[in-house]
């Protein structure tokens, strides 16, 4: 299977996602992921620096009008860059992309698990514009509370926010006992690094959660709430929590994807690029 498939099937967040993962992989099913190969964007490749609390080096993929508006691309757990390259590849007009390796994944720097939200939070910011530009940030699944972390963070950076099937309420985050066999060390070093990665981010979800929860209020740019109402791997629950916590957001936008699952970025691309052109055009 291709990596960038595993990737993208590991990004949902269902209980028995290591398991499943492994399985897949071994039966050679496919599963969600770009159309584009892997390899087929790794001329795209830069390097950034991250400073605190990071403090590490990052790697990043970069397409598209280096003048026009900045759309930073970030990805679930595990993920990589790569499971951007239809975007990559046919950027949305006028925009620059920049889709991002996390760290503890892809070709960031071979750290260990980062499952602290404010330090992935810093590796995206490393990636704002510095001449002026202000960006719109896209995260899917987990990748939805780091940005919105990073828009928090730096309310005055940030054009618009997309939150693509987005994990943010605390509430709804349970461990399985699955997790915890992973966690445990002669099953976490028989895993792919990418796995181990994903499975520390999530056992340590639900207070970096409650923690961003006050912070939410922060953001001041146009949201867009996108999430497909048949996702059985983050609940759609999570659109009525930030529609509640979103108080200092200029204005936020529900987009209910009627019988769409978790894997909108590659199942429903016309409407995610639909949403990103909205909030490339959004203003206060």
């Amino acid at each position: 299977m291709r990596a960038a498939r595993l990737d993208a099937f590991a990004a949902s967040r269902g209980p028995a996602w290591s398991a499943a993962a492994v399985v897949l992989a071994t039966l050679g099913c496919t599963v969600p992921g770009p159309k584009a190969q892997e390899q087929a964007t790794q001329a795209l490749r830069r390097s950034f620096v991250a400073g605190a609390p990071l403090n590490a080096q990052v790697s990043a993929l970069v397409a598209g009008d280096p003048h026009g508006a900045r759309l930073i691309l970030v990805h679930g757990t595990p993920g990589s860059a790569t499971g951007w390259n239809d975007y990559l590849l046919d950027p949305p007009p006028g925009m620059e992309v920049v889709a991002l390796d996390r760290p503890g994944f892809g070709r960031s720097a071979a750290l260990g698990a980062v499952p602290f939200l404010d330090a992935q939070a810093a590796a995206v910011a490393a990636l704002l514009p510095m001449d002026g530009r202000r960006a719109v940030l896209l995260g899917h699944s987990l990748g939805g509370a780091i940005v919105a972390r990073v828009a928090a963070n730096h309310p005055t950076r940030i054009a618009a926010l997309v939150l693509l099937s987005a994990s943010l309420d605390p509430a709804l985050e349970v461990i399985h006992p699955l997790q915890w066999l992973g966690a445990w060390a002669p099953v976490r070093w028989l895993l792919p690094r990418a796995l181990a990665h994903a499975n520390a981010e999530l056992m340590a979800l639900k207070p970096e959660l409650e923690a961003l929860a006050s912070l939410l209020p922060r953001i001041a740019a146009p949201v867009f709430l996108v999430h497909g109402t048949r996702d059985d791997l983050v609940p759609l629950a999570n659109v009525a929590y930030l529609q509640s916590r979103l108080s200092g957001a200029c204005s936020v936008t529900t987009l209910l994807l009627e019988g769409r699952n978790h894997f909108l970025p590659w199942n429903s691309a016309d409407l995610v690029r639909d949403a990103i052109r909205q909030a490339r055009d959004a203003a206060c």
